[in-house]
């Protein structure tokens, strides 16, 4: 036998400002791992020397 659900009551959830909350701290984390993983990169990119210099000039 079906249920008849009325429209209204038929929903899967809410959209509330939990997620919304929890959207924008993910969102800034990751924007903070992306600095620093930028800031890491170069880091790295200034203080290697070049390996296709000759030595003397």
């Amino acid at each position: 036998m079906t249920k008849t659900i009325p429209e209204n009551k038929a929903r899967q959830g809410r959209w509330g400002w939990h997620t919304l909350i929890v959207l924008v701290v993910g969102l800034l984390l990751a924007l903070i791992v992306w600095g620093g993983v930028e800031f890491y990169g170069e880091k790295l990119t200034n203080d290697t020397p070049a390996a296709n210099t000759a030595p003397g000039g």
